[in-house]
């Protein structure tokens, strides 16, 4: 299976100015927990969890209405193509414990993205252990590294 049989293609994006109180209202909006932050062109520079707004915002004392991401978002972001076989995309969030993986373009654009609760949907056709294991690797705290 590709991962483009999976993913989903809307895709929230933001810019790296955008504040942070307005990046959580469009999480509460869209029921996400995730988005991909794009330049001008829309290629991927960064990402921000609903985790982060909380770990490296709220809990610094940071002020949600003047800070922006680009303050606080993960960069160096793994992604993937939309092409790739979807093992591929599971052995990266296993390896480096990540729920949600943006799927990007030969130019790194975003074109949708890949979420635990995708490869969930999909088990019957990824395989149950497959994904089991997947989320096994992804939620084992002993070796956590990274929240994206």
């Amino acid at each position: 299976m590709k991962i483009k049989d999976c993913m989903n293609e809307n895709v929230c994006c933001v810019n790296p100015e955008t504040k942070i109180t307005e990046i959580a209202k469009l999480m509460k909006d869209n029921h996400i927990g995730c988005v991909p932050v794009c330049d001008k062109n829309n290629c991927i520079c960064g990402i921000l969890t609903d985790r982060d707004i909380l770990l490296r915002t709220v809990a610094c004392n940071k002020d949600i209405n003047t800070t922006t991401v680009s303050e606080i978002m993960t960069t160096n972001v793994c992604t993937c193509s939309k092409d790739e076989e979807i093992h591929n995309a599971e052995e990266k969030m296993s390896k480096y414990q990540i729920r949600r993986l943006p799927v990007c373009d030969e130019n790194n654009c975003v074109v949708g993205i890949l979420t635990l609760g995708n490869l969930a949907e999909n088990d019957s056709s990824i395989g149950k252990d497959s994904v089991c294991s997947t989320l096994n690797n992804i939620c084992n705290c002993s070796t956590h590294k990274n929240d994206q």
